[in-house]
C-alpha cells in the first residue's frame, strides 16, 4: 500500500483474514506482505493469466453486437462530470447532515444517469447479460485478475478518483463477497412470481447494478435530512465511501462503453473485465450503503437525546 495515499478513515481496512482469504482464492502464494501492505499495483506479476482467453472471449461478442451506436462525445461527458462528482464528496462530507432536504447527492449522481439512460437506450445493458456470464466464484476470480493485470482498468479507477488504498479495498470486497454477487442473477434466471413481478419488467443484470447504485445515491438527500436523529458521523464516514465505491464502479464500467465507441484501446478480456468488474464493485456499494445508512437497527442508531456525533 502506497503510505502517501491521502485517504480518509472510512475506507474500509483490509485486514489479516481478508488479505488471506483474497490472495487464495486469487492463486497468489508467498511474496506478500502484511494487509497493511497489501496494493493491486504489487499484485500485477503475481496472478496469472489462464481466465483472459475466456474473458477475450466475451468480449469480443459484446464488441461485435455493439458496433456503432455509442455517443463517444457523451460518454466522455458523463465521464467528467462522474469524475467532478466524486471530488466534490469530502466536501459534501464536510457539510454533514443538511439542514432542510436538497438536491446535492442528486446532483453528483446525475451524469452517471446520463450515461446509464445513452447506455439503456442502445441496448448496451442487454448485450452486456448476454455475452456475460453470471457472478460465479469462478467468473468473478478472472475478472478480478484481469483488473489487477491491465494497468489501464485500475488507471480507470484512478481517474475516478479512488487512491491505492481504496482500488485495493474495493477490489478485496468484491472477490471476498463472490457469494453474495452470486445471488444477483440474469433476468432469465429469475424465478417466475406469478402473484409478484414478471421477470420480463425486469432490467438486465448490469442495468440493475448501475441503476440500483444511483438509486441509493439520489436517496440519500432526504435520507440524511430526514433521518439525522437516527444516524451518526461515523455512519454518515462510511456511506459518503460507499456512495464513492459506487460512482467508481459506475466510472469503470462507462469507462468500457466510452473505449468501445472508440478508440478501443482496451482488449477483449479487458473490456469484458470492466464491464464485469464495474458492475461488482457497484453492487457491493449499494448493499453496503443499504446496511450503513438505510438500514439501521436500534442497536446501532445514534443514542436519543444523547450526542451522537
Amino acid at each position: 500500500m502506497e503510505i502517501n495515499d491521502t485517504v480518509s478513515d472510512d475506507v474500509p481496512d483490509v485486514d489479516e483474514r481478508d488479505r488471506r482469504n483474497f490472495l487464495k482464492i486469487l492463486g497468489v502464494t508467498g511474496g506478500v506482505g502484511a494487509a497493511s501492505e497489501l496494493s493491486l499495483s504489487d499484485l500485477r506479476g503475481a496472478v496469472g493469466e489462464g481466465s483472459a482467453d475466456e474473458l477475450a472471449t466475451y468480449g469480443e461478442r459484446i464488441r461485435a453486437d455493439l458496433a456503432g451506436g455509442l455517443d463517444g462525445g457523451r460518454l466522455s461527458g458523463s465521464l467528467a462530470g462522474i469524475e467532478a462528482g466524486i471530488a466534490e464528496l469530502p466536501e459534501l462530507r464536510a457539510a454533514g447532515f443538511p439542514a432542510e432536504q436538497g438536491t446535492a447527492y442528486q446532483e453528483v449522481a446525475a451524469p452517471a444517469w446520463d450515461a446509464y439512460d445513452h447506455l439503456a437506450e442502445v441496448g448496451f445493458f442487454a448485450a452486456a447479460e448476454r455475452h456475460l456470464p453470471e457472478f460465479s466464484a469462478d467468473h468473478v476470480r478472472a475478472t478480478a485478475a484481469e483488473l489487477i493485470r491491465a494497468e489501464p482498468l485500475t488507471a480507470a479507477l484512478a481517474d475516478a478518483g479512488l487512491t491505492e488504498r481504496e482500488r485495493t479495498a474495493a477490489v478485496v470486497d468484491v472477490v471476498n463477497e463472490n457469494e453474495r454477487l452470486a445471488q444477483w442473477v440474469s433476468t432469465a434466471s429469475l424465478p417466475a412470481d406469478p402473484e409478484g413481478y414478471d421477470p420480463e419488467n425486469v432490467a438486465p443484470l448490469h442495468q440493475r447494478a448501475l441503476g440500483g447504485a444511483l438509486l441509493w445515491i439520489d436517496e440519500l438527500d432526504q435520507q440524511l435530512w430526514q433521518r439525522e436523529v437516527l444516524l451518526t458521523e461515523s455512519m454518515l464516514d462510511d456511506g459518503i465511501w460507499d456512495v464513492k465505491q459506487m460512482l467508481g464502479g459506475v466510472h469503470m464500467f462507462v469507462s468500457a462503453a466510452r473505449d468501445l465507441a472508440g478508440p478501443e484501446e482496451l482488449t477483449d478480456s479487458q473490456l469484458a473485465a470492466a464491464l464485469a468488474g464495474g458492475s461488482a464493485i457497484a453492487i457491493r456499494g449499494q448493499e453496503q450503503i443499504e446496511a450503513d445508512l438505510f438500514r439501521i437497527g436500534d442497536d446501532e442508531r445514534a443514542p436519543i437525546g444523547g450526542d451522537s456525533r
